[in-house]
């Protein structure tokens, strides 16, 4: 376990985050650093450190982050569209070792992204 994880320090309540979900497999909270109006972090409280190292036995837990995905889209008015982003590893974007979605959304989203 990763106890220098920041997301694992959310799910556990030692640091704080503006929660706006949470049920027993993940929680969603608010970006501290948003790159768009709306950016919501969306993570499993099971730790997988990146995609690379999702496994057949997460198949569910991936699935049920995609419909709450979507259940917050809908609740944060997202009419117009939004993007999910997962990043992996250093060259992917990712900064947390900790497998995790952003939800973005509020304005135009540009192709590509990065």
């Amino acid at each position: 376990m990763m106890t220098d994880n920041i997301f694992l320090k959310i799910i556990e309540k030692k640091i704080p985050a503006k929660i706006i979900y949470e049920d027993d497999l993940c929680l969603a909270f608010n970006d501290i650093n948003p790159q768009a109006p709306t950016h919501v972090v969306l993570i499993p409280k099971k730790v997988i450190p990146t995609h690379d190292e999702v496994t057949k036995e997460d198949k569910e837990l991936l699935g049920h982050l995609h419909v709450v995905a979507a259940q917050l889209a809908g609740q944060l008015g997202l009419t117009d569209g939004y993007r999910l982003v997962i990043n992996c590893k250093e060259h992917g974007g990712q900064t947390v070792p900790h497998l995790h979605m952003h939800l973005l959304g509020g304005r135009g989203l540009g192709w590509p992204p990065g």
